[in-house]
């Protein structure tokens, strides 16, 4: 049996690892014959594959990125761009197919499934807010690298006395800046699902002050915005460019952050953007441990011809189920942690 696997969308620590247990399991266990697409959807749109065998995928545990490359194809964008995948898949033999990639990717693999493409997911996204799996592999690895470079932050804050705003990921989910907020010991943390009043902020933060706190840290998601009728604006550059999948680029609330606290407090601040750093470099031991057992159960799902799944994590165990219970609702934060945050706020 001939096996393709493909990692779309953004790159996040750990998808080597997918790939490798992958190849070892279907090679060692199953005998199948692993090809991997280049680039997304785009591989499987252009028959781009590569044989991926135990020697050359050798020694990928640790790095990050992919192997493979990644895009953000939307084959549904394409004319005939599902008749096209199911023509190249056929003339490469491939009989099943191993998505690896967050809503985008596998909201193409949900419906090439009713289309009846043999596709097993496995999620992927750093922000985490993929349903029906309780962590994403990379998450943990971006939240690490978060929770460093507030450490850091700490030490020159209160050097010069400053507010430090740190932005990172999370256009509809919390997930990372409540996470390495928590770890980090950050003052303040902005989320999407919490709309913020920035006096609020700024009130919470002079009271740090008044009591002789000389430095403040505050992280704020990508995708924070201000509440209904709060006098705060968004930066608007960038909102007329879009992905394949209608997803305006964003960033840059930290920037807008940085003027009004400043402005409003008089307190001296500077801003950080992680944006790619957290994306980037080996992932750590939970995420590569995670996403090797994926990889592995991905592989069993194929052998048990059980598609239109996707590998999970519920608890402990990985479990599957079914792809549109993946993509049903955005996880979005739990409250009751973002109320363990607010404990230690202001």
């Amino acid at each position: 049996m001939r096996v393709g696997v493909l990692t779309g969308g953004g790159d996040c620590p750990g998808l080597n690892a997918v790939i490798r247990g992958v190849v070892r399991k279907g090679v060692n266990d199953h005998g199948y014959e692993i090809l991997g697409f280049r680039y997304g959807w785009a591989g499987v749109l252009a028959g781009d594959a590569i044989p991926l065998d135990i020697p050359n995928t050798a020694g990928i545990l640790p790095r990050g990125g992919t192997i493979l490359g990644s895009s953000r194809t939307n084959p549904y964008n394409e004319p005939d761009g599902p008749a096209q995948i199911k023509a190249g898949l056929a003339e490469l033999g491939v009989e099943a197919l191993i998505a690896i990639g967050g809503e985008d990717t596998l909201g193409v693999a949900g419906r090439l499934t009713e289309d009846g493409v043999p596709v097993v997911g496995v999620p992927k996204t750093i922000d985490n807010d993929l349903g029906a799996t309780d962590f994403t592999f990379g998450f943990f690895t971006a939240v690490q690298i978060a929770t460093d470079a507030i450490d850091r932050l700490h030490t020159t804050a209160e050097s010069h006395n400053r507010v430090l705003v740190l932005e990172v990921m999370g256009r509809h989910a919390g997930w990372i800046a409540t996470y390495a907020g928590l770890a980090g010991g950050a003052d303040a943390i902005l989320v999407p699902e919490r709309p913020f009043d920035i006096d609020a902020v700024c009130e919470s933060l002079r009271r740090r002050h008044d009591r002789g706190r000389t430095f403040s840290i505050v992280v704020v998601s990508e995708g924070a915005v201000p509440a209904e009728g709060t006098d705060f604006k968004l930066p608007d550059d960038k909102a007329a460019k879009t992905d394949a999948f209608g997803h305006a680029r964003l960033g840059g609330i930290g920037v807008a952050l940085e003027q009004e606290i400043e402005r409003r407090t008089g307190f001296e601040t500077r801003m950080t953007i992680l944006g790619h750093v957290q994306r980037g470099g080996t992932p750590i031991a939970y995420d590569r441990v995670l996403a090797t057992r994926f990889g592995v159960d991905a592989v069993s799902a194929v052998a048990d011809r059980d598609f239109g799944r996707m590998v999970a994590l519920q608890g402990t165990d990985i479990v599957r189920v079914p792809l549109r219970d993946a993509l049903s609702e955005l996880k979005t934060l739990d409250p009751r942690l973002y109320e363990t945050a607010e404990v230690f706020f202001g």
